[in-house]
């Protein structure tokens, strides 16, 4: 493939899939949907001390998608504030702007995803599902 949004790089983290799957009782889901090409990500969590403690995913997706999913679960123990600046951070990159800082540097591999607007939203899928997974987990009890 010689298309720049579908580098080695960005299959090999795709391939990966590290995360995926689903957690037991987890203390927070959250989905989000992308109604212009289905693409679709479920984020389960489970926090302690007000971090990601462990996280799954379940994303049915194009490559772009997968490989973000993959690389936000490597980096546990982030805090709500840390899912925000990350998306803040991922949409600047996206913008036009540099790409996210460590603990996330690994999203500079999306770089090239900027020259394609409609693609945006898959990067950004799995970062607002892990988002609303903590959301939830901020109003129920584990394993309801």
């Amino acid at each position: 493939m010689s298309d720049p949004l579908y580098s080695l790089d960005v299959l090999r983290l795709a391939a990966e899939a590290k995360g995926a799957g689903r957690l037991s009782k987890p203390h927070g889901t959250g989905s989000e949907h992308n109604p212009a090409c289905g693409d679709r990500s479920t984020v389960d969590l489970r926090i302690e001390n007000g971090g990601i403690a462990q996280m799954a995913h379940e994303t049915r997706a194009c490559v772009l998608a997968q490989a973000s999913a993959s690389i936000l679960a490597t980096v546990p123990g982030c805090t709500y504030a840390d899912l925000l600046r990350l998306k803040a951070e991922v949409a600047a990159m996206l913008a036009g702007g540099k790409p996210p800082a460590d603990p996330f540097a690994t999203y500079a591999v999306l770089g090239d995803v900027v020259r394609y607007p409609s693609r945006h939203k898959c990067v950004l899928l799995p970062i607002e599902a892990a988002l609303k997974a903590f959301e939830a987990s901020q109003s129920r009890k584990p394993g309801r």
